[in-house]
């Protein structure tokens, strides 16, 4: 599934014009164009650059993510294409936490990159539940979800899939993919009580004390790892 999401992100990008890769991405911090260098930043380092940009900022891996994207992004994006398709059977993953946040990762900046350029797709109904399976069962901290999703019930109206308790935020599995990751392009797509809580914990950017942040880089580098192993396919999710 990774590599089938590599080979389709490489094709995306390089059928996009100067102006499409220059649109803003539903990732706020970045523009399609730097949304494929930072999936071929992590191709480039891998682990390593996870922990430096964690280490450079006191567990914080965002703006070491960022920079590293953008500077990346001086790359053409037939170049960035390229080098997903040459080494889109690369096996590195997230320290602890295996192959699935790469997945997922894949899944969301696809959806990133398609909505603002309203190019359609179907992802996948087993890549989709790979990322539901991730954001809702203690994600890596490189998808920032922190508290957002405490309290509130998700479920994907059109496979059936469920997820916590509470107040009820209810859309179709990739709406439902997007709004737990943080995406506020979701959430006209959303129904349900649960939606409004949701929507202002978006809006809301907390930003951890340092000593937090560095429990949590210790508890990413040391906890025993539950890396899925390969064969296995998507996780089963109840209906």
């Amino acid at each position: 599934m990774i590599v089938a999401e590599r080979r389709h992100t490489a094709d995306l990008l390089a059928s996009l014009s100067e102006e499409q890769l220059a649109r803003q991405s539903l990732c706020a911090a970045w523009t399609v164009h730097e949304v494929g260098a930072h999936l071929v930043a992590f191709l480039r380092f891998g682990q390593l650059k996870i922990y430096l940009c964690m280490i450079a900022c006191a567990g914080d891996f965002a703006p070491g993510n960022e920079w590293l994207a953008r500077l990346y992004a001086r790359r053409s994006a037939a170049d960035l294409a390229g080098s997903l398709r040459r080494h889109a059977t690369a096996r590195m993953t997230v320290p602890r936490s295996g192959y699935d946040p790469v997945l997922a990762d894949l899944v969301l900046h696809d959806l990133d990159v398609r909505i603002p350029l309203a190019i359609d797709r179907v992802i996948p109904e087993d890549r989709l539940a790979v990322a539901f399976h991730h954001l809702t069962t203690g994600p890596s901290p490189g998808f920032a979800v922190g508290g957002r999703l405490s309290g509130l019930r998700f479920e994907a109206v059109d496979t059936g899939w469920t997820s916590g308790h509470g107040a009820p935020v209810r859309g179709d599995a990739e709406a439902i993919v997007l709004a737990m990751a943080g995406r506020a392009a979701a959430l006209p797509r959303l129904d349900g009580d649960g939606v409004a809580i949701l929507s202002e914990r978006m809006n809301e950017v907390p930003r951890a004390p340092v000593p937090q942040r560095l429990m949590t880089m210790a508890a990413t580098v040391l906890r025993p790892s539950p890396r899925r192993a390969r064969h296995l396919g998507p996780p089963t999710l109840k209906s």
